[in-house]
């Protein structure tokens, strides 16, 4: 099939990456023109674990084109896929701005049936809003608009386009939908199931679905905040929790707060939407409201133990995404910690092993960037850790400890255990748990 994927960020690029491994034709579409010469040269300007080796397969083979012309790109395609920027705008409603202005330039280009597919996280409603842009310049025979909301998880994004839990398709046209099923087959071959709904339940589907997760987040994270003051540990109701089938074991890892481009923006969304129909969405506001508090959690610790001036302190920081495998700093809590820690006067030097250049683009020299991850740590106050990537879990502690001005480490995402860190010295703060070797505090280096 002859596939057209218009916007070559996160979505856009797996998902035409991923169809283009099926077999398909695929054009991806987009204004950048360093950006549709590097990924002409199989170059991803994203970090995504296995992209590149799809990428670079499918191009030789000759299966995914890159180009800037919306026309070329589209003009055999049987199925167009929007994927472009929907961001929130300061009362949290996404901005469709780009999505209906390739709307309005399809209307002057589309001269044989198509179909028209949402992909970015848009708003209940854009199917039609779509179909309106379209119909002022096209016959309704000409293009079918479908709502196919994505469930990529950063990091893992490629895995789950090509084996998903499941495919929602929201459309009301029987050709549409055999087109989209035709499309989607080879990845439902084990028998994951393809959901056919309306355009509307499509669109609400994804951002339900997300603010769930993200409310799932942060209800561990007030009641990892519960279970410090109550001296309980966070780690062993997690466990006791997740092993209720009614529950499950995933989302409920407490931590500094949720980031990226997807849970924060979704949430600010559903609850924009909510207000919109008079409704007051108490779960979604307080999520956000949550969320937001605790990634000051960790600037906290610090100060309680290091006083509101951090004037001559020095500390490192590991890890910058807002998760592991990834190098998205979007809503990332290590931005906020960054600049809490600066503003009272801190030194701050970071290694994270993909983000790196993207944080350097926002802060610049405020801070200090290492190639590895001990080298922020000479002469460091304390540790701190903000994204639970797997080189950090099993550090050599000698070093550490060695390194540091004094053994402390404060621990945003539960990396290390406390017998851990009890058996090698470390004054150890984490979320949801017991300090570790409080005695410390007593002995920590004054400044004068």
């Amino acid at each position: 099939m002859k596939v057209a994927i218009i916007g070559t960020g996160y979505v856009g690029l797996v998902s035409g990456t991923c169809f283009a491994e099926t077999g398909n034709s695929v054009t991806c579409v987009d204004i950048n023109e360093k950006k549709v010469e590097m990924l002409r040269n199989g170059k991803t300007p994203i970090y995504e674990p296995g992209l590149d080796v799809l990428l670079e397969r499918n191009i030789k083979e000759k299966r995914i084109s890159f180009t800037t012309s919306l026309e070329e790109g589209v003009k055999d395609a049987q199925v167009i896929f929007l994927a472009l920027p929907t961001p929130p705008g300061k009362d949290g409603e996404a901005d469709l701005q780009y999505v209906l202005d390739v709307a309005d330039k399809l209307g002057d280009i589309v001269t044989t049936y198509k179909v028209v597919v949402n992909k970015s996280t848009v708003p209940v409603g854009t199917a039609e809003k779509v179909a309106a842009a379209l119909g002022k310049k096209l016959d309704k025979e000409l293009y079918d608009v479908v709502s196919n909301p994505e469930f990529l998880r950063e990091g893992v994004a490629v895995d789950d386009f090509l084996k998903p839990d499941r495919v929602v398709i929201g459309t009301s046209s029987e050709k549409a939908r055999k087109i989209m099923e035709e499309l989607y087959q080879p990845f439902v071959r084990q028998g994951n199931p393809i959901y056919f709904m309306d355009e509307r339940s499509s669109e609400m589907t994804k951002y339900a679905a997300n603010s769930y997760l993200a409310m799932r987040i942060s209800f561990m994270n007030e009641m990892a905040n519960l279970c410090e003051r109550a001296g309980a540990n966070v780690d062993m109701v997690r466990v006791g929790m997740g092993s209720d089938s009614r529950i499950g074991k995933r989302f409920l890892f407490p931590g500094v707060g949720y980031g990226g481009s997807c849970f924060p923006k979704d949430v600010q969304a559903l609850a924009r939407t909510a207000r919109q129909l008079g409704y007051e969405y108490k779960l979604i506001e307080t999520t956000m409201n949550v969320n937001q508090l605790q990634k000051t959690k960790l600037g906290i610790k610090i100060k309680n133990t290091f006083g509101n001036d951090l004037t001559g302190r020095k500390f490192a920081i590991w890890g910058l995404a807002f998760k592991p495998e990834t190098d998205d700093i979007r809503e990332a809590p290590a931005l906020e910690l960054i600049n809490e820690l600066t503003e009272a006067g801190a030194q701050v030097d970071v290694f994270d092993p993909e983000a790196m250049p993207n944080v350097k683009e926002i802060m610049g020299d405020k801070i200090t960037y290492s190639e590895d991850e001990y080298t922020p740590l000479n002469s460091a106050d304390a540790l701190i850790i903000v994204t639970e990537w797997n080189e950090f879990r099993n550090p050599d502690f000698s070093r550490i400890k060695e390194s540091l001005k004094q053994p402390f480490i404060f621990d945003g995402r539960n990396v290390f255990t406390l017998e851990k860190m009890k058996e090698n010295g470390f004054y150890y703060e984490s979320i949801g748990r017991n300090t570790v070797n409080e005695e410390l505090k007593e002995k920590l280096t004054v400044l004068s």
